[in-house]
């Protein structure tokens, strides 16, 4: 396929992407490994992909693994382009058993952050972000669910955050600090103001997914569908043409918390993620069962959860050093 006709069948990606409902992030993230797969293979015309087609796949996959090394989880990403790409776009189910060289899965311990340095972080956290990190941390939410939240998802009556379409496009209820009401219904108060003003300009509009927009023709214009947390300025949706106030962007939180780790001179590699894994570290200390845990981080295997217990087995399974029982 010549870079003239690439396009074409990008341009048939997209197409039944969307025709499908796929979230912007996910037709960008397979159309760049279908990008990747073509060029690879070198391919100049369309008719080169559906010759040996388990076989380019298996060559490209183990590729992935042993040329650019990468994680079990981005082979797998990739993987999932290709078969998208097969069954859904060139309509060519795969009949073959694809058998790449697989990635090695690692596990590693997670950063986590002490009760000492979240409190040095969070005061040094500037702006909205610190409300933020402070629903990371006090909720153990993802960066994306806390970007995505919407203002009827908070329950201050029974001190709760709905989580909806999470990882694995399932729902959850977690817990909601009571120290951070007050702050929370004062950033609100500036939200709906500025929501106001968008109405009253003709806007106000915000993206609902397309199953509740067809359901709820107006609701995009309601109050309790809004982000908690919404962008400075108004953008035209890249889909649908329509001008909306989308949700601050989860790399400016990023920036702010990397900000403020600095400043507080902890080498650790902190990111947002390190909260919710901290939020789940310090519930264990406390004495929080397990599968609570599991359940308010979403997780659908405990062992994604056990994690946190190798964290607190601190010094090698627990063991104190001997250096310890000297004297000197």
């Amino acid at each position: 396929m010549s870079s003239s006709k690439s396009p074409t069948l990008l341009e048939d990606v997209r197409r039944v992407m969307r025709l499908k409902h796929y979230s912007l992030h996910t037709e960008r993230t397979y159309s760049e490994w279908i990008k990747q797969f073509v060029k690879f293979h070198q391919l100049n015309e369309r008719a080169g992909l559906f010759e040996n087609s388990e076989a380019k796949i298996e060559a490209f996959l183990s590729y992935l693994a042993t040329e650019r090394k990468v994680a079990s989880a981005t082979q797998n990403q990739a993987m999932n382009a290709l078969v998208f790409l097969y069954k859904q776009v060139l309509n060519m189910p795969l009949t073959q058993r694809i058998e790449a060289i697989r990635s090695k899965t690692s596990r590693h311990v997670p950063v986590v952050l002490t009760i000492d340095e979240v409190k040095q972080v969070l005061p040094r956290v500037e702006g909205v972000a610190q409300l933020v990190v402070k629903l990371l941390y006090g909720s153990g939410l993802r960066i994306t669910e806390a970007v995505r939240l919407r203002v009827q998802d908070v329950d201050y009556g029974y001190k709760q955050i709905t989580v909806r379409s999470g990882k694995g496009d399932k729902d959850r209820v977690t817990t909601f600090s009571a120290s951070l009401m007050p702050l929370l219904q004062n950033h609100l108060e500036k939200v709906r103001a500025i929501h106001e003003q968008d109405l009253a300009d003709g806007f106000g509009a915000v993206y609902l997914p397309y199953a509740l927009a067809k359901k709820y023709p107006n609701a995009e214009r309601e109050w309790g569908w809004q982000y908690v947390f919404p962008a400075r300025s108004l953008s035209v949706d890249p889909l649908s043409g329509e001008t909306r106030r989308h949700h601050i962007d989860q790399s400016s939180v990023n920036k702010a918390i990397k900000a403020a780790v600095r400043q507080a001179g902890i080498a650790k590699r902190v990111s947002a993620h390190t909260f919710r894994h901290s939020f789940a570290t310090h519930l264990l200390q406390r004495g929080t069962d397990i599968r609570t845990i599991q359940a308010l981080l979403g997780h659908s295997d405990l062992e994604t959860t056990m994690i946190y217990t190798h964290v607190l087995n601190q010094g090698g399974q627990g063991v104190i050093s001997p250096l310890d029982d000297l004297a000197i």
